[in-house]
This record gives structure tokens, sequence and C-alpha cells, in this order.
């Protein structure tokens, strides 16, 4: 009994962090090119940070065979394109305000963020 408690607490604490307390790394754009895989259900790297009204070029690599995967949208700037099995895709954007823009395959289930200061 006292197993199946402590099982049970550690699944509400790993729940609770991994909801409300887990944050991802951030990764700047800088003069390096930046690219983002597509993997396992995930953005590397998802929460990516900007310039603000400088105009950026991403890389995307989706090794990831979900039909889900393959599709991705930047929904703020009307931008849907294709993604490759094993093929960088690269995608421009322009200079944008300073805010949140989300990214995201057509369901939703891979997200990511654009921080844009």
């Amino acid at each position: 009994m006292m197993l199946v408690n402590i099982a049970g607490f550690l699944l509400i604490a790993a729940i609770v962090w991994w909801f409300w307390l887990y944050k991802p790394k951030q990764a700047a754009l800088g003069e390096d090119a930046l690219v983002i895989i597509v993997e396992n259900g995930t953005y590397q790297p998802s929460h990516i940070r900007l310039s603000s009204d400088q105009a950026a070029t991403l890389t995307f690599l989706r090794k990831d065979e979900s039909p889900c995967a393959a599709t991705l949208l930047f929904p703020d700037m009307e931008i849907s394109e294709n993604l490759p099995l094993n093929q960088p895709v690269t995608i421009a954007l322009p200079p944008m305000p300073a805010g949140e823009y989300p990214f995201h395959c057509q369901m939703q289930m891979y997200r990511g963020q654009l921080k844009i200061e």
C-alpha cells in the first residue's frame, strides 16, 4: 500500500513539473544558421529568441516519419511549409515586431515558439 502511494505521489509530481514548471531551453539566432530538428514529437530547439525588426532565416530538418510532422505552420505570419523527410527546408521570416509567435504542425502536437525581443 505504501509503495502505491509513493508511486502515485511521484506520478503527480512528474505531471506538475511537466505541465507547469518545465521551461524549455531557448536558442538564439546568431550569425550562424540555426537548424531546428523535428524528431521524436518535438522541435529542437522549440523556443527560439530573435531580434525585433530584423529578418531571419530558419532551417528545419525533419527526421520524424510521422505524417503530422510533415507540415509546419506559422499562423501569425500565414506561413505553411511542407517538410520532406531528411531534407532541410529554409524559411525566411520577415522583420516582426516584438512578441511571441507560435509555430506548430497541422494538428498542433509539435509546438514551438518564436520570441521576438
